[in-house]
Parts: C-alpha cells; sequence; structure tokens
C-alpha cells in the first residue's frame, strides 16, 4: 500500500481530523510520543505529516513538498528493532489519547502499515 495515501477516503479522513479533535489532538499525540526536547524538528514534521494525511491544513506539503516517506527515511537502518520500537512508543502514546475505539482502529491501522512500509533491513 502506498504510505502518501490515506487508508480512509479523502471525506472520511477530513472527518476524522475534526472528529477527533483537529490539530490539538494531533499535537498531544506526537507531544507523547517525542517527550524529548531535541526532537522537536522530527517532531513537527510527523505532526504537520499527519495533520495533512487526516484531513488537516497542508502545511507539511507546503513547506516540505510532497511527503515521499520511503526516500525520506532511506538513509536510516530501519530493522524489527525499530519497527517494533517505533510501534511500541506510538501505541502508547495513541493510547493516552483514549479516543474512540473507530478513530483509535483507524489511526492504528495506518500507523502499523506506515511503520511496515518504511523497513529497509532485512530480518
Amino acid at each position: 500500500m502506498n504510505t502518501n495515501e490515506p487508508v480512509m477516503s479523502a471525506g472520511e479522513a477530513g472527518s476524522l481530523y475534526e472528529a477527533v479533535g483537529g490539530e490539538e489532538t494531533f499535537r498531544r499525540l506526537i507531544d507523547t510520543f517525542y517527550p524529548e526536547d531535541d526532537l522537536g524538528p522530527a517532531a513537527e514534521r510527523l505532526r504537520m505529516f499527519l495533520v495533512q494525511y487526516w484531513g488537516g491544513p497542508n502545511t507539511y506539503s507546503t513547506l516540505r513538498g510532497h511527503p515521499r516517506l520511503r526516500m525520506r527515511h532511506a538513509r536510516f537502518a530501519i530493522g524489527v528493532a525499530a519497527h517494533d520500537a517505533w510501534l511500541r512508543h506510538m501505541r502508547a502514546a495513541l493510547d493516552e489519547l483514549a479516543l474512540a475505539p473507530e478513530y483509535d482502529e483507524a489511526l492504528w491501522r495506518y500507523f502499523k502499515m506506515a511503520a511496515g512500509s518504511l523497513r529497509n533491513v532485512p530480518g
């Protein structure tokens, strides 16, 4: 699956962005996921990407162009351990939001798909 296309349709994705509380919810998610200040630029990029992906403002593309997730992550060795750690931390951050099950499931399904598609080390 292409990581640059929403798992939900455009109408549903926009609805999800609004339904979960918009910008503030995505800010809380990323602030929980990235608790360290020195990761601020990465946190901001992920937040902008997720906001845009789920139907919010297109600030990410305006500032950075097309997402090209695989290309942007190619310089990092992403194997099973990194994949699993990323998902473990994202699951914990998502749990902190305590979203309605249908929204939690949609976000989690996307995170699992995206994390899997970015693995670039065999094993």
